[in-house]
């Protein structure tokens, strides 16, 4: 995150960048993580330029076509495949959901009313590590992303994107 992303934000929202650069920092070996909402939007991501020392030392981008709107995707996917499943399974609500890859590995927990944290982490991350921190951020991070904070992150990630294109 770079301070100007959180600059004119509301304290809940700069409160959530805050614990999403937390999540990035002390977790070893994460590569990229995202925010999204229920309906499959991004509301918040981790720094790409945070991600340039992993695309150096692995020689592999570090998320999805570099892209967090590529992960966003993903997450979403697999998060309504997951619900899916479960609601087939009558196997109750889903908590989290991991894919083990050869080359990394992509976790997806439940935040609240239907919203996802989504991490792409390094094949040689610690699997119980960051599963322990993920439910942390959700712990924290579920009770304030209201309706109003949800829609304040998706403009601020707009007006990112346009100042980004300019």
């Amino acid at each position: 995150m770079t301070a100007s992303s959180t600059f004119g934000l509301s304290h809940e929202a700069r409160n959530l960048h805050w614990l999403l650069t937390n999540l990035v920092e002390e977790v070893p070996g994460l590569l990229s993580v995202a925010v999204v909402s229920s309906d499959g939007l991004l509301l918040l991501s981790s720094d790409p330029g945070r991600n340039a020392q992993a695309r150096r030392d692995t020689g592999r981008p570090s998320s999805p076509r570099g892209s967090a709107a590529d992960l966003a995707t993903i997450v979403s996917g697999i998060g309504s495949l997951a619900i899916g499943a479960a609601r087939l399974m009558d196997g109750g609500a889903v908590k989290q959901t991991m894919v083990a890859m050869e080359h990394g590995g992509l976790f997806v927990m439940s935040i609240s009313d239907g919203s996802l944290l989504g991490v792409h982490g390094a094949p040689d991350c610690d699997m119980s590590v960051v599963a322990y921190h993920m439910a942390l951020f959700v712990g924290r991070a579920g009770h304030v992303l209201t309706p109003e904070l949800r829609s304040e992150l998706r403009q601020s990630l707009e007006a990112t994107a346009m100042e980004a294109a300019q």
